[in-house]
């Protein structure tokens, strides 16, 4: 009898000591539930509703009395799969003033530079081709910023500068009536920059699973209406297609001032924005119609684009990787795992927040899926993006830390 009472009493002691445990999880993954419902309805509500995929950048019949001289600028580096519908789609612009298209060879190891060449004699009226080859980059300046610092200094090394820049990838199909709607955008707003978010590829599986996502992430980062209002900080542009008044960069201390950004085009919209003479007119917007026809066909080619510059939108901050994962965990995770497992866990309040957050999300990517053509029924699918994410952002640190941060074709740059 005095052998049995102990071994009793530590049997008891211990599924004290169980439930007690499970209930303190069930708390905790409750009271977490209830953290995400709210962090849906502030997203929802409070965040500049940047879920609707507006602005958008449209075109119109409307004539314009003065189109001045246009330099696109085109930084290319082993772009021969893309530079020639880059540099054809800048050829083909309705804008009815002078364009000239500088593409900079940052000394690419493929045909981009004789591509480029051999479409000089298509090169009408009011539109020059020009192919410069990049020189050996200067340390803290990124590859991309140095090759439009090249072009740059070919500008000014002209008679006339032209007054109008635009900042193009060379992976950019441009709608024929790109130029002058953003120009029109430009003039009609008072605008110092006008870029828009071109429509990237969406076909393949992964393309599918995680563009639409990437946009719709962009887009709580920096939402488009705060960055469009003059009175808020908030500032944003999107490098694929940035159309930009010269004097205002140099009144912004030039490019240089901006040498080093792995993220570029946000770099550009807050150095715009800031300038201290009190101008910090800026816009940003989708475009329906100017794509990017880089493809992305499997997992590892957007791994590979969102590990290289992740980590620098977290300034390298050890904690802040830690606040994004718990954050990315509890706001898109948690919610569809409490439905899913409901089975185990039999918690009607648990199941309930978890399938309310769940929607609230799935509401909101709605309108980016809408934006890409995409089906609603890709909403639920939100969460599992998510996750990949968070595993890109863990590895992009990795990278950092083994000094391989910012690596983009063959070269790697710690911004």
């Amino acid at each position: 009898m005095s052998t049995i009472l102990p071994a009793n009493a530590v049997l008891a002691s211990l599924a004290w000591r169980n439930e007690t445990g499970y209930a303190t999880m069930m708390f905790v993954i409750s009271f977490l539930a209830f953290i995400a419902v709210l962090a849906w309805l502030g997203l929802l509500f409070g965040r500049h509703r940047f879920w609707h995929a507006e602005p958008r950048l449209h075109h119109d019949d409307v004539v314009l009395s003065d189109t001045p001289t246009v330099a696109a600028i085109i930084p290319a580096r082993d772009e021969s799969q893309t530079i020639e519908t880059t540099v054809r789609s800048l050829l083909a612009q309705d804008y009815s003033g002078q364009l000239n298209i500088i593409v900079v060879d940052d000394r690419s190891t493929d045909e981009t530079a004789a591509l480029v060449r051999a479409l000089i004699p298509e090169a009408g009226p009011r539109r020059t081709i020009t192919c410069l080859l990049n020189s050996e980059r200067p340390e803290g300046w990124s590859g991309k910023l140095w090759a439009v610092k090249t072009g740059l200094l070919h500008l000014e090394a002209e008679a006339e500068p032209p007054g109008i820049l635009l900042l193009t990838d060379a992976d950019i199909a441009h709608d024929r009536r790109s130029l002058t709607s953003l120009f029109k955008n430009m003039v009609n707003g008072n605008r110092d920059l006008v870029s828009v978010m071109v429509r990237l590829r969406n076909r393949s599986f992964w393309e599918r699973l995680l563009i639409p996502p990437f946009v719709f992430f962009f887009q709580m980062l920096y939402p488009f209406a705060a960055v469009n209002r003059d009175d808020l900080s908030m500032a944003a542009a999107a490098g694929g297609c940035v159309l930009l008044k010269r004097d205002a960069l140099t009144d912004a201390g030039g490019i240089e001032a901006v040498k080093g950004a792995l993220i570029d085009d946000v770099a550009l919209g807050r150095l715009i924005k800031s300038r201290p003479n009190g101008k910090n007119r800026i816009w940003l917007g989708h475009s329906l119609h100017t794509a990017s026809i880089r493809a992305y066909e499997g997992l590892g080619s957007i791994w590979h684009m969102v590990a290289r510059t992740a980590d620098t939108q977290l300034d390298h901050s050890l904690l802040k990787l830690a606040g994004t994962i718990v954050g990315m965990i509890t706001i898109y995770l948690l919610p569809p795992l409490a439905v899913l497992t409901w089975p185990l866990h039999q918690d009607a309040a648990l199941g309930f927040m978890g399938l309310i957050a769940w929607l609230m999300m799935s509401a909101a990517y709605t309108p980016t899926l809408k934006l890409y053509g995409a089906s609603i029924f890709w909403g639920p699918s939100l969460p599992i993006a998510s996750l990949l994410y968070v595993m890109m952002t863990i590895d992009s640190a990795r990278l950092y830390r083994q000094g391989k941060g910012g690596m983009w074709k063959g070269r790697a740059f710690r911004g």
